[in-house]
């Protein structure tokens, strides 16, 4: 079941700026849903040249340890808005180590507390990111792009039950928000 939400090369996923988070868990607990996860810790790694060759095609390459559940992943994500594809790994200072000796370096490394729910055949990931705030992202995975659009307005419909609307929609990856936060 937990493999079937993470299968695809696409991926449809609405950001959501939570005012928050206790009504929106309230909402949540009253629908029917699993939990995946609750309260992981994510570190992700950002890699890319030193001239930003992948930040400027719009592609991105993480490599994300969660603790405690132990999962490893290398994530790559872009260039279209909709790509995006993981893997598990076995040994994510090795998988950095690789990426090093082929010239990529990390761009920035962030820490979010994440929780994972699954309402239906979409995700729900309920976010933290220390001094930024709350959020919330629905999403599926596919291979089939054909999908995507008719996804996206699914996901609306699920978003709109929690009480939100295109005014909580947040458009920038979380390496962006991030990164803002730190210049301020």
């Amino acid at each position: 079941m937990i493999s079937e939400h993470f299968e695809g090369k696409f991926e449809v996923e609405l950001k959501y700026r939570l005012k928050s988070k206790s009504q929106f868990l309230t909402i949540l607990k009253s629908m029917t849903h699993e939990v995946m996860l609750q309260d992981n810790l994510e570190s992700d790694c950002y890699f890319d040249t030193a001239e930003q060759h992948l930040l400027s095609e719009n592609k991105s390459l993480c490599i994300r340890e969660m603790e405690p559940s132990g999962i490893k992943l290398w994530i790559v994500k872009g260039p279209e808005a909709d790509r995006c594809e993981a893997t598990n790994i076995t040994d994510a200072n090795k998988a950095k180590s690789m990426l090093k000796t082929m010239g990529y370096h990390i761009v920035l490394a962030m820490k979010k507390t994440r929780s994972i729910y699954f309402v239906g055949k979409f995700h729900i990931t309920v976010d933290n990111l220390d001094g930024v705030g709350d959020f919330a992202e629905f999403a599926i995975m596919t291979d089939d792009d054909s999908l995507l659009d008719g996804y996206r307005s699914e996901l609306i419909i699920l978003a709109n039950k929690f009480g939100l609307g295109s005014t909580d929609i947040e458009h920038r990856s979380y390496r962006k928000i991030y990164s803002e936060s730190l210049k301020i």
